[in-house]
C-alpha cells in the first residue's frame, strides 16, 4: 500500500468530516481536490470512495443523535416516544424528492456537471444567497423540531435535490430551505443532519453496487482506502456538527456565505489560469 495514497485517503476523510455538516459543500471540496492532487486510481473508484466515506459523517449522527432519534428508548415517556417517531416520519416525508427526482437526477447529471467551473458557480451562488437570506431574515415560525411541520419537511427535501449539482451542498441546501420556509437556524441545521441519514446510506449503497456490477469486487488495498477515509470521515464529523451547533447558538450563517463565494473565485483564478 502506498504511503502518499493512505496520506490522500486521510485528507479526504477530514475534508468529508467538516464539509459534510458545514454549508460549503463536500462532493465540490472532494472534487477539487482530486484535481489538485487526484488518487492514483481509477476514476470508478474515486466516484465511489467520495460517496461511500460519507458512511462516517452518517455514524457521527447516529452516535450523537442516538437518544433523540431512537423512539424505543426507555427512558423516554409515551409522548417523547411519539414526538420521536413523528420526527422519523417527517425525514420520511423530506426524503420523497430526492428518491423521485434527486437520485435519477444525480445519476444523469453526475458525469457532465463536474466540471471546476460549475463547482465555482455554484459556490459563489449559494454563497450569495445565505448573506442576502439572513440579511432579510424575519423571526422562526419553527423553534423545535416539533414545531415543524410535514408540510415544511417535504419543501426542505424539495430544496435538497439542488445538492444534485456539484458544488451546491446538500446541508447547504436544506438548511437554505428550512430557513426560508420559517425554521430557526439550529432547528434547519438538525433536520439537515437527520435528512442525511437516510439519503447518504442510499446513495453509498446504489454507488457500490453499480462498482460491483460495472467493475468488480474492491482490492484490498482499497477497502483499507475506504475503511481509513470512512473512519477519519467519523471522527471529524463528530466535532465538526459540534463546532456548527455550538456556532449558531450566537451567530449567523453569514460567514459560510462568504467562505463560498471567496473559494469559488479562487477556483475560477486557479483553474482559469490552467486552461
Amino acid at each position: 500500500m502506498d504511503f502518499i495514497e493512505i496520506c490522500k485517503a486521510i485528507v479526504l476523510g477530514i475534508i468529508q468530516g467538516i464539509t459534510e455538516w458545514l454549508p460549503i459543500s463536500s462532493t465540490g471540496h472532494l472534487i477539487l481536490f482530486d484535481k489538485i492532487w487526484p488518487m492514483n486510481a481509477l476514476p470508478e473508484f474515486f466516484e465511489v470512495f467520495k460517496v461511500v466515506i460519507q458512511f462516517g459523517s452518517i455514524l457521527a449522527v447516529l452516535v450523537l443523535y442516538f437518544h433523540k432519534l431512537n423512539p424505543f428508548s426507555s427512558r423516554k415517556s409515551e409522548t417523547e416516544k411519539g414526538d420521536t417517531l413523528a420526527l422519523w416520519g417527517k425525514v420520511v416525508v423530506g426524503c420523497i424528492p430526492i428518491v423521485v427526482v434527486g437520485l435519477p437526477l444525480d445519476m444523469i447529471l453526475e458525469d457532465y456537471l463536474s466540471g471546476e467551473f460549475v463547482i465555482a458557480a455554484t459556490l459563489i451562488l449559494y454563497g450569495i444567497a445565505f448573506i442576502v437570506i439572513e440579511n432579510r431574515r424575519h423571526e422562526p415560525t419553527m423553534r423545535t423540531l416539533s414545531d415543524l411541520t410535514y408540510s415544511a419537511a417535504f419543501f426542505i427535501g424539495c430544496f435538497q435535490v439542488l445538492a444534485a449539482i456539484p458544488g451546491t451542498s446538500r446541508s447547504g441546501a436544506t438548511i437554505l430551505g428550512a430557513v426560508l420556509l420559517g425554521c430557526s437556524r439550529y432547528v434547519a441545521s438538525e433536520f439537515s443532519f437527520f435528512l442525511a441519514v437516510p439519503v447518504m446510506a442510499g446513495a453509498s449503497g446504489l454507488k457500490l453496487l453499480k462498482y460491483f456490477l460495472n467493475v468488480g469486487m474492491f482490492t484490498f488495498s482499497q477497502w483499507l482506502l475506504l475503511f481509513i477515509g470512512t473512519a477519519v470521515s467519523f471522527v471529524v464529523s463528530v466535532f465538526a456538527i459540534r463546532l456548527l451547533l455550538t456556532y449558531i447558538r450566537r451567530h449567523d450563517f453569514k460567514i459560510f456565505g462568504v467562505y463560498r463565494i471567496v473559494l469559488g473565485i479562487i477556483v475560477l483564478v486557479y483553474f482559469g489560469l490552467l486552461v
